[in-house]
């Protein structure tokens, strides 16, 4: 098998992230209890021709939410209107969003859980009674101004659901956790992208792309992607020692861990004797923000089963240990 490319760039080479999103819940990959509840909320609703409850899609980034706002849409033929919770910092913004909705629409908010508390509290209404109210001047002589709006579907996306006020997570009708991918799922959703992007993969290379994607199918994907280049610039077949050269030399490790992973877990057990380590101590020591610490490398290397968080600070596991080639 050989890795190629068309000469000329196909439909799917534009807009590469978008190519590969599946169109349907029927072609959506993994997922299959989420994806059943919503085919269930989805057909009810357009049997009875009205606008489906409002859904709330949580789960770490990567696994879908964008991609299933997308097919709520689709599935319900109406027209989606996107924006994400940091881009709403004022009530005003929210209600300027909201009056331009047309009935049935579909509002995707990515990151609810940032938007302004504001907007928050107007949310709340418009949800459940599909108005808004409007204030109208300033001081003694301001006055609230009822806003009718059309009804439609609200699909908030969040990667932190505690954060969420209960109030705004109680009015969505049905909330969905997305799991983390099983390598046999992203074998699939590889070999699905490689079929898209006229990519010869060998079954091999799927297999080991699948299983240093640490679950989750933009990783995937995106080392697919990476695979083709290096199978391109190489003339090499896109079996299992080119797929493994490829990600060697973009700092993935068999496990899916790279550069900053490692480092991390190495601080830990070298600098740190194996914990316990303070977040803070932990970030200065790799040159690193504590927030990209705290929500980007610790959850997979707890996971993975590396690490482990106590009241005291981060401890490496005996697997962190041996990971890094030393033992306790």
């Amino acid at each position: 098998m050989t890795g190629e490319l068309s000469p000329q760039a196909s439909p799917s080479e534009v807009g590469y992230e978008g190519a590969l999103r599946p169109g349907t819940l029927d072609e959506f990959i993994g997922q299959f209890k989420v994806r059943s509840q919503m085919n269930l909320l989805l057909s009810a609703a357009t049997m009875r021709g009205v606008a489906p409850d409002h859904i709330l899609l949580a789960g770490p980034p990567g696994l879908g939410k964008t991609t299933l706002s997308m097919i709520v849409a689709t599935e319900l033929d109406k027209p989606l209107h996107q924006t994400s919770g940091p881009a709403i910092q004022h009530a005003g913004d929210l209600a300027a969003v909201l009056s331009a909705l047309t009935p049935g629409e579909v509002l995707f908010v990515d990151e609810i859980h940032r938007m302004a508390r504001s907007a928050e509290e107007m949310l709340y209404l418009a949800m459940e009674d599909f108005k808004v109210d409007i204030m109208v001047g300033k001081g003694a002589g301001a006055t609230s101004v009822p806003l009718e709006l059309a009804p439609f579907t609200l699909v908030g996306a969040t990667t932190r659901a505690g954060l969420l006020p209960n109030p705004l997570r109680d009015r969505f009708g049905f909330t969905a956790h997305l799991e983390f991918y099983s390598e046999d799922e992203l074998a699939s959703v590889v070999r699905r992208a490689a079929r898209l992007l006229n990519f010869d993969i060998s079954e091999q290379g799927i297999e080991e792309i699948a299983g240093r994607s640490r679950g989750t199918p933009r990783i995937a994907n995106r080392l697919l992607r990476r695979v083709r280049d290096y199978s391109l610039v190489h003339e090499t077949p896109a079996d299992t020692a080119s797929v493994e050269a490829a990600l060697t030399l973009y700092d993935v490790d068999k496990h899916g861990l790279d550069r900053l992973d490692r480092e991390v877990l190495r601080a830990v057990v070298e600098r740190f004797n194996g914990g316990p380590v303070g977040l803070s101590t932990l970030a200065v020591s790799v040159g690193e923000e504590a927030e990209t610490i705290e929500s980007v490398v610790e959850p997979f290397l707890v996971r993975a089963g590396l690490l482990t968080r106590t009241p005291r600070g981060r401890v490496a596991t005996q697997l962190g240990w041996e990971h890094v080639g030393l033992h306790k």
